[in-house]
């Protein structure tokens, strides 16, 4: 990067290793690019940084599962030129809102590039978690709690609790629900404008999370709202279809079999 005449910074705690300037969490938002080294999980605390600007971010895959990431360690040299070279394709993930109104008042909005999960406390037996949909009453669900995830998320704790996988690339919302007591529950997948109120039968302790990182506990009353961000992640693309390459290693849907591409005509 230095080569191409391009300022390059990090982290507080990366900056003194790499030689290169120290960069605040709160400027990371103001660079051309962000560069995330990791999985998911780092990719995200970069979209927390990046998301309302819209910086672009580069996740390089050094986790365990990866959807989000883009490129493998030895490729981020060839993924840099094809950037600096506008050779890459910039990828709008859709994001979510979530917001807790307490006594009629939002006390707190938070925005995740995955989900948003209203759950039970750890010792807190199995709560009643009513959810609806645009002013209209969905269904009560008697269990653990309730994901609300995007597509880019559907590959994150949705696809643990049983939830679809979707093309990162749709807009979408999908509502799971968490080890639910009925047979009736079933993951559903709305429109990108719906919104979603949860409300929880408070009975023991329950808590809001925000993509795995933002904790906010819960009060009798409290209710839950989650629609569309006005923000989204931008992810730079350089496999045209890296979705699908991902989920068969990912998924291990193809350990033993030769791999081709087909052609539809």
């Amino acid at each position: 990067m230095r080569e191409h005449g391009i300022e390059a910074g990090a982290d507080p705690e990366s900056a003194p290793l790499l030689g290169v300037s120290s960069v605040p969490s709160r400027d990371f938002a103001n660079a051309d690019l962000a560069v995330s080294f990791g999985g998911d999980g780092t990719l995200i605390r970069a979209a927390h940084l990046c998301s309302e600007t819209g910086t672009p971010i580069l996740g390089v895959y050094y986790g365990r599962f990866g959807f989000v990431t883009q490129c493998d360690g030895p490729e981020l040299g060839a993924c840099l030129s094809a950037f600096m070279d506008g050779q890459v394709r910039i990828e709008s993930r859709m994001m979510i809102q979530t917001d807790l109104i307490r006594n009629g008042k939002t006390v707190a909005a938070v925005h995740s590039l995955n989900e948003a999960v209203i759950q039970r406390a750890v010792t807190v037996p199995m709560l009643t978690f009513r959810v609806s949909v645009d002013g209209w009453l969905l269904n009560t669900y008697p269990a653990d709690g309730v994901i609300v995830s995007t597509p880019t998320g559907s590959t994150g704790y949705n696809l643990s609790a049983g939830g679809p996988i979707l093309d990162p690339r749709l807009q979408a919302v999908i509502i799971t629900a968490i080890a639910p007591h009925t047979l009736s529950a079933r993951p559903l997948v709305l429109g990108p404008e719906s919104v979603v109120a949860v409300g929880v039968s408070l009975e023991g302790e329950a808590v809001l999370s925000s993509d795995g990182a933002t904790r906010l506990h819960l009060l009798t009353g409290d209710e839950i709202q989650v629609r569309r961000s006005p923000r989204t992640t931008n992810l730079v693309s350089v496999e045209r279809d890296d979705f699908l390459i991902k989920l068969g290693q990912r998924l291990f849907w193809h350990q033993g079999l030769q791999v081709r591409q087909v052609a539809a005509t």
